[in-house]
């Protein structure tokens, strides 16, 4: 899984933003703002990685157990895959 193309992460004074580039501009026309965590798992999702390596990379960067780490992935992964973000 990845993020399609068309979409930057950018840091703009001090907050994690995500903003449509391109042909990403014609299937969404705002901006999102991100948490550390979110922005983490964004930067992640620029390449192709399973829901278990982010899983894995979300336990080794942050103090958390497997349990929630394990869903607060699949949640964020939901509402990724719901919005259109990720690639097929």
């Amino acid at each position: 899984m990845k993020i399609k193309d068309g979409y930057l992460l950018r840091e703009v004074a001090g907050s994690n933003i995500v903003v449509p580039v391109g042909e990403g501009t014609m299937d969404f026309s705002g901006v999102i703002t991100l948490n550390d965590v979110g922005a983490f798992l964004w930067k992640n999702l620029e390449e192709d990685v399973s829901e278990e390596e982010l899983v894995q990379r979300v336990l080794k960067e942050y103090d958390t157990d497997e349990e929630t780490a394990r869903r607060d992935v699949a949640e964020y992964m939901t509402s990724l895959k719901g919005a259109g973000f990720i690639a097929d």
